[in-house]
């Protein structure tokens, strides 16, 4: 009878302990924003082509935020650019940005007739598309969804135009 007592007691601690847990997670902090602030070409060849993708991770909580990567697909106009996983760590300040750069490897060979459309006019904007998940968390991950639009400008990005 007093082993089921005890059984029961702590049963019934475990019930209420968890359900305090729970409480612990609930957080009203806004989730951090993802954005691809740069794509800049390193190397071009025919079958290869090596671009830099700048991203830009604005922390709009109270506390440091830990990022611990970024799982990425990005499109510009409807021509797949690239998709892959950064593991790259950075802590970023109360309310602060932080910055990390991927280098990516593509072949866009098949959609040589979209990109060259697309940059016929430097100075037109191209829409791009980043959908993804930012790792978040130090001991406890916490995946944060990411979808933006934007635009990029190609003529922002040539070296020559800037002298």
């Amino acid at each position: 009878m007093v082993s089921r007592l005890f059984a029961y007691s702590c049963l019934l601690a475990v019930t209420v302990g968890l359900s305090g847990c729970a409480s612990w997670f609930a957080d009203e902090t806004p989730p951090p924003q993802t954005h691809l602030v740069k794509v800049e070409l390193v190397r071009a060849k025919l079958l290869e082509q090596k671009f830099k993708l700048h991203f830009r991770v604005d922390n709009r909580g109270d506390s440091d935020l830990t990022v611990r990567g970024l799982i990425y697909k990005i499109s510009l106009a409807d021509v797949e650019l690239t998709e892959g996983e950064s593991d790259e760590w950075l802590t970023i300040p109360p309310h602060g940005r932080g910055f990390f750069k991927v280098t990516v490897r593509t072949n866009l060979w098949p959609q040589v007739r979209e990109i060259a459309d697309l940059l016929k006019n430097p100075d037109r904007p191209i829409p791009y598309r980043l959908e993804g998940e930012l790792k978040t968390g130090l001991f406890i991950g916490n995946d944060v969804h990411v979808i933006r639009n934007g635009e990029i400008i190609p003529g922002d990005f040539i070296p020559e135009r800037h002298q």
